[in-house]
């Protein structure tokens, strides 16, 4: 195959990924990326705490902050472009990693189908998340690494990477003891020119680039692994069985690629001698899973770095298979790859939690052109789970707003309850004791939140008018699915998580929809509110009747 021909398709695939992925997946893609480099670059933004602590670098938003800059000298610094050029740079890289994988597989037709067709990668292929960076890198050190030969130039990328994101030493780690075991060079040698020497020049330009922005001397891989492995700090936003990475984890990141992966590990183990890049990757794969399966936190996006891995594996093993398998059986297999992972790809790239992203156009005309009785610009308060949406790098207006804040137990208090729990414990007192009640301009002028909240503070919304409703996601319900939970968790001797307590905290905090309230000017009568006016909705007193708060909190 010609590599132009090769690259295109690749290259319309991911860059197709930035405008068809129209979807929330996790805050990391907007509050450890996108809203740094925005304060990097304008000014004002919100740093999270991650950030006062000096658990992140900077290397990579201040890649973004670069694409900023430049569209802000050439005024072009549009809040639309802002969000659109950065998800286009993340997909040029996972397209010129996307090649790599198809030149380390040794140019397989099977291999160009795999890596396109995957729903994970596709889905956040073209995000600006770290941990994309991360697949993305490793991906392009594996097609370097010395499978066949004495190359070293893959300790640059893997270097970079672990710099980043320290969790992923562990695949490289036992793939670096492969390198060293299989080298004809002196081992001692290739150790102190080649790792060590590489690994400080990549470390010390990462230091200098930390300590520099930090304001202080840091080594920003140093306090990640304090804080997140050593403190433990990640299970503040949950913990998952042991076994989640084997059972949950990867098999849902691989979707229907599981079926041809499983084939993969059986032909490995049977034929190891036929298999022996597979083989490794094996090794490696299990190591890392074991080691992240230590850690309480785990999401599906931690294992993305061994998307290729396991790729690898899947190509091998077909790509063996198809001499002796009929062309019946050939597209068979290839059309059932292609519709299991289509059907995710579309289903969350555009339907599931796409609220967010709707919603922060509406909130940016709202910035930009909403003045209230005194000509103010608005203010915006999020009455909903911390990081719930993008903040001020989609909005690209210095207006003023506040969200409800979810740090970790940094200081170790005793029965530690973060912003956004004890607001959600009893909403109706937490806005008594945080938003002025008089006079009626010092109320925030838009309030946005899922729609169950609604009910609940309904007094409080009186002096508001419901703007927009944006539909956001279906919210199943899982009830009925306890006993086969309790039958999967007897099987693997783990404890049974109650999914009726764990629904009514999802269900009581997010919803259908997300509804954005605007507050009436004077004169205005909230017509939409009247009917409540008779009710006494949960036996909550009027506003008016309510003691002052002590202090504006919102401001």
């Amino acid at each position: 195959m010609r590599l132009l021909y090769v690259f295109l398709p690749i290259l319309a695939v991911r860059l197709a990924s930035v405008f068809v992925v129209q979807t929330y997946y996790v805050p990391d893609e907007y509050w450890q990326s996108l809203e740094v480099a925005h304060k990097l670059t304008f000014g004002y933004g919100y740093l999270t705490w991650e950030w006062v602590q000096g658990i992140r670098s900077y290397v990579y938003p201040l890649l973004i902050a670069g694409l900023y800059k430049i569209l802000a000298l050439l005024q072009l610094d549009s809040a639309h472009l802002l969000v659109l050029l950065p998800r286009i740079l993340q997909a040029l890289l996972s397209a010129y990693s996307d090649y790599r994988f198809f030149v380390w597989t040794g140019k397989r037709k099977w291999a160009l189908f795999l890596i396109l067709v995957p729903w994970f990668w596709f889905y956040t292929g073209s995000r600006t998340l770290a941990n994309t960076l991360e697949a993305s890198l490793t991906t392009i050190a594996l097609s370097y690494f010395p499978w066949y030969g004495e190359s070293t130039g893959y300790l640059w990328p893997a270097a970079i990477c672990c710099f980043l994101r320290p969790t992923v030493a562990v695949i490289w780690l036992p793939l670096s003891l492969y390198h060293l075991r299989k080298s004809r060079q002196n081992v001692l040698e290739l150790i102190l020119k080649r790792f060590v020497l590489i690994g400080l020049l990549v470390a010390g330009l990462g230091i200098a680039i930390d300590t520099y922005w930090h304001g202080q001397l840091i080594v920003t891989p140093y306090e990640f692994l304090k804080y997140n492995i050593f403190n433990n700090i990640g299970s503040f936003y949950g913990s998952h069985p042991w076994h989640w990475y084997f059972t949950v984890g990867l098999p849902t990141v691989l979707g229907v690629n599981t079926l041809p992966f499983i084939f993969g590990v059986m032909e490995t183990v049977r034929k190891s001698e036929k298999y022996p890049v597979s083989k490794q990757l094996l090794i490696t794969i299990f190591l890392t899973l074991v080691v992240l399966s230590a850690v309480e936190h785990k999401e599906f996006r931690f294992v993305s770095s061994l998307l290729p891995l396991c790729l690898y594996v899947i190509t091998d093993a077909l790509s063996r298979w198809s001499y002796r398998a009929s062309r019946t059986m050939l597209w068979t297999t290839a059309l059932v790859i292609l519709v299991g992972n289509v059907l995710p790809a579309w289903y969350l790239s555009t339907v599931h939690q796409k609220g967010p992203i709707e919603l922060m156009p509406k909130l940016r005309e709202i910035a930009q052109e909403y003045r209230d009785e005194r000509e103010h610009q608005a203010n915006i308060l999020f009455l909903m789970p911390c990081h719930s949406t993008p903040y001020y790098s989609h909005i690209h207006q210095n207006v003023t707003m506040r969200f409800l804040t979810c740090e970790p137990n940094l200081e170790k208090k005793e029965q530690y309850k973060d912003e956004a729990d004890r607001f959600f414990e009893d909403p109706v007192h937490w806005i008594n004791s945080h938003i002025p009640v008089h006079p009626l301009t010092a109320l925030p002028t838009h309030v946005v939140m899922f729609d169950p909240l609604a009910e609940n503070i309904s007094v409080f919304l009186r002096n508001y008018r419901l703007l927009h409703r944006i539909e956001h996601a279906e919210v199943i319900r899982l009830e009925g699915s306890q006993a086969l939970v309790d039958e999967w968790s007897q099987a693997l001797g783990a404890q049974s998580p109650n999914l009726a307590s764990l629904l009514q905290h999802r269900q009581s905090r997010t919803g259908r929809s997300i509804l954005v309230y605007q507050r009436l000017k004077k004169g205005e009568e909230n017509a939409f509110n009247q009917k409540d006016q008779e009710q006494d909705v949960h036996d909550h007193p009027p506003l008016e009747d309510l003691p002052l708060a002590n202090e504006n909190l919102f401001n």
